[in-house]
């Protein structure tokens, strides 16, 4: 099976419009692990460790976001460790 981890931040209004919820319902729904946070600077930042098809079809989704975000840019790097378990909320950083 292809596995593929990516990290990535997105920018744009992407706090207050229930953006990390929104990521962690999608990416359960994908089987996807990995973590999704808020950074300080107003950015979201997200793993995604899966699938080769479902990390496409999360970036894709990520492109867009929830209701109410507006995503100015996603930047995405290949991560060379892959996660397990559940996909996670994490705290602010």
């Amino acid at each position: 099976m292809n596995q593929r981890t990516v990290r990535v931040s997105i920018s744009g209004l992407v706090q207050g419009v229930g953006f990390r919820a929104w990521t962690q319902r999608r990416a359960v729904a994908r089987g996807l692990s990995g973590w999704v946070c808020n950074r300080r600077d107003g950015s979201v930042e997200a793993v995604f460790s899966g699938t080769g098809d479902s990390v496409v079809a999360m970036l894709e989704e990520s492109r867009v976001g929830p209701r109410n975000a507006r995503v100015d840019v996603v930047s995405v790097d290949e991560l060379a460790d892959h996660l397990t378990g559940q996909f996670i909320v994490r705290a602010t950083v």
